[in-house]
């Protein structure tokens, strides 16, 4: 028997359901999860700490005492549990049906498109496959929302693809961010956006352990700092777009009786697709549940589209970026694709449905000189 999956509660309380409640009309109804201080504010600042899991954040609470004495709780990320699903899910207040950005790596004009990268085994593919046409939703409802991220990330494709329309307020060091965040809220902005990566990166390249302890006391630290500069009326609104599992060594190709009937995969290591040889679907879905049922959720596209991980409504373009079977870990491993590689081994990953990935925090402030 295995485990029930965390399913994204996309009428609910889940990540893409944040933006739109916070770009209400002002006097309308929110929805009760969202924090009452976040709800009523005048000014809110939405940070999304980039993979900081609920689970992950409660079993440290004494690293971080400013994140542990905000008002709030755990909600649902969307499925795939990986960052460019995510992000585009709580930019777009969309599903992943709708938006179309359904995974890390995603098939796409005969290509397995790199998402972050934008790039398939030919490279930069940013003319072949256009960023506004693969997701062609306006972020933010339309409205032209300041981004406090990363300055080089500012010309991505990804950053067309999910951000497109908003206004760039990139930082080259992390301190800069509340002196932006600050200068933008004194004019009198609505929304600001704000995303912070380090938590991810470190979880990815050191795993658990000192690293992370140390990342996630200075995440804390950059969160007091940004509370800091909120002028009365304004809320900080914390959230995250996955949490991990660590994995360490635990990486494994599919058995090779899966693999024979495979033309490709895509996906990730923890939500892997595999496509399958023409007419062979039935055959493969029947292979990957005896060789991996045991360790993974295995499905067809069919049936996870049926029970609505991706959304009630899965367009079917947006069907046709999938794969043919989901091989989606509950247990700490990993399916390796020799063309899924990056610069050293992930000792933390994600993107399957287990708690540890699937709940991050939703977690609000008020100024310091309203308390």
């Amino acid at each position: 028997m295995s485990p029930t999956p965390t399913l994204p509660q996309y009428a609910g309380a889940n990540v893409r359901g944040i933006v739109p409640a916070l770009l209400a009309p002002r006097g309308g109804s929110r929805p009760a999860w969202i924090p009452s201080v976040a709800a009523s504010a005048e000014q809110v600042v939405l940070l999304v700490l980039d993979g900081l899991g609920w689970e992950q954040l409660q079993e440290r609470r004494h690293l971080a005492p400013t994140l542990a004495s905000l008002n709030g709780g755990p909600i649902t990320s969307v499925a795939p549990s990986t960052t460019a699903t995510a992000l585009t899910s709580i930019t777009t207040g969309l599903t992943p049906g709708e938006h179309g950005i359904v995974g890390y790596r995603m098939e796409a004009a005969g290509e397995v498109l790199n998402v972050l990268r934008w790039s398939t085994g030919h490279g930069d593919s940013r003319r072949q496959i256009l960023p506004s046409a693969t997701q062609p939703f306006q972020p933010f409802l339309g409205e032209r929302i300041a981004v406090v991220s990363k300055a080089e990330l500012e010309q991505s494709a990804f950053s067309e693809a999910h951000l497109r329309g908003c206004e760039p307020a990139g930082w080259r060091a992390p301190s800069s961010m509340p002196v932006i965040v600050r200068s933008l809220l004194a004019r009198g902005d609505r929304l600001v956006y704000a995303y912070y990566d380090g938590v991810d990166k470190i979880a990815h390249e050191r795993g658990f352990g000192d690293f992370y302890d140390a990342e996630l006391r200075f995440v804390d630290s950059l969160v007091a700092h940004v509370r800091a500069v909120l002028p009365p009326g304004a809320a900080l609104l914390i959230t995250a777009d996955h949490g991990q599992v660590q994995v360490d060594a635990a990486e494994m190709p599919p058995h090779s009786d899966v693999l024979r009937l495979c033309r490709r995969q895509s996906g990730e290591g923890r939500f892997r697709w595999l496509h399958a040889r023409a007419g062979a679907q039935a055959e493969l879905l029947a292979a990957a549940r005896e060789h991996h049922g045991h360790h993974a959720w295995v499905h067809s596209r069919a049936e996870l589209i049926e029970a609505g991980w991706f959304g009630p409504v899965v367009s079917p373009p947006v069907a046709a970026r999938y794969g043919d079977v989901a091989l989606v870990p509950f247990e700490p491993i990993s399916f390796h694709d020799p063309a899924d590689s990056g610069p050293y081994p992930l000792v933390c990953r994600h993107g399957s449905l287990t708690s540890a990935e699937m709940l991050v925090p939703l977690l609000a402030a008020t100024s310091e000189l309203e308390q």
